[in-house]
């Protein structure tokens, strides 16, 4: 559907009160230009099926309360980086041995993931994982889907367990839409040809920013404001947006 600008909120909110009630995501959005050059995502809970954090909480018998947190975190009721701090600290002395447990049982990547980098990739674009999260968890996943590169935090480790410190400053908000901005302008790229999708409120100024912002499996906050949601399908739906057909996705 040929749209201006202006209108394309217009048109969803009738397309969506349209489809009200039926498994179906939507997007509207010009015609021309749909294939974007760089594709910036969240992890957890968006490339992942998990909130790491919240699974290392899990072997400290920590998973309500820290899960909790991450939840009104996610929500934007709570300054992300003042969260993630306290939720760090509550892990003081986990064995660093439960890092790799909890990506060996627990981290999968989330249907289409995999697809959507590697399409994206195959026909040049660059793709970049972004995370409020952890690099011990962002370089594996960016491995296995297939990213370019990974930005996250670290985690302090001493003695062979976490020292429930996180290396400053934090990846958050603010720092997830200036590695979309660094990215873009290292690829002399308008910021009408990037993707960026997440789920929480601190990948909502991204998504603001992005030619195409999506909200997967979000929260309210962040799907109010992101161009296109997708509830229903996988992470293929972005491709689809994007108008690759199905005999162009790459699955191997």
């Amino acid at each position: 559907m040929a749209v201006e600008a202006e209108d394309e909120r217009t048109v969803r909110e009738v397309a969506e009160a349209a489809l009200a009630g039926r498994a179906v995501d939507v997007c509207v959005q010009p015609w021309n230009a749909r294939r974007k050059r760089l594709l910036v995502a969240d992890m957890d809970s968006t490339i992942i099926n998990v909130e790491c954090l919240d699974e290392l909480a899990d072997f400290a018998g920590l998973k309500p309360h820290i899960a909790a947190i991450t939840e009104r975190a996610m929500r934007g009721e709570l300054e992300f980086e003042t969260a993630l701090r306290e939720r760090v600290a509550l892990l003081r002395g986990l064995p660093s041995a439960s890092l790799q447990q909890a990506y060996d049982e627990r981290v999968r990547l989330n249907p289409g993931a995999r697809t959507l980098v590697r399409t994206m990739a195959a026909n040049g674009a660059r793709c970049v994982l972004v995370s409020g999260g952890f690099t011990f968890f962002t370089g594996r996943v960016a491995a296995a889907a297939g990213f370019h590169d990974n930005r996250a935090n670290v985690l302090e480790e001493g003695g062979g367990e976490l020292t429930g410190l996180v290396r400053e400053p934090i990846l958050g908000r603010e720092a997830k839409l200036s590695a979309l901005l660094e990215e873009a302008d290292a690829l002399e790229l308008p910021l009408s040809g990037a993707l960026a999708v997440g789920d929480g409120a601190n990948d909502l100024a991204m998504i603001e920013v992005a030619g195409l912002g999506v909200a997967y499996r979000a929260k309210p906050i962040v799907a109010a404001q992101a161009d296109a949601k997708v509830d229903h399908a996988d992470l293929t739906a972005l491709l689809y947006f994007q108008g690759y057909r199905e005999d162009e996705f790459v699955t191997d």
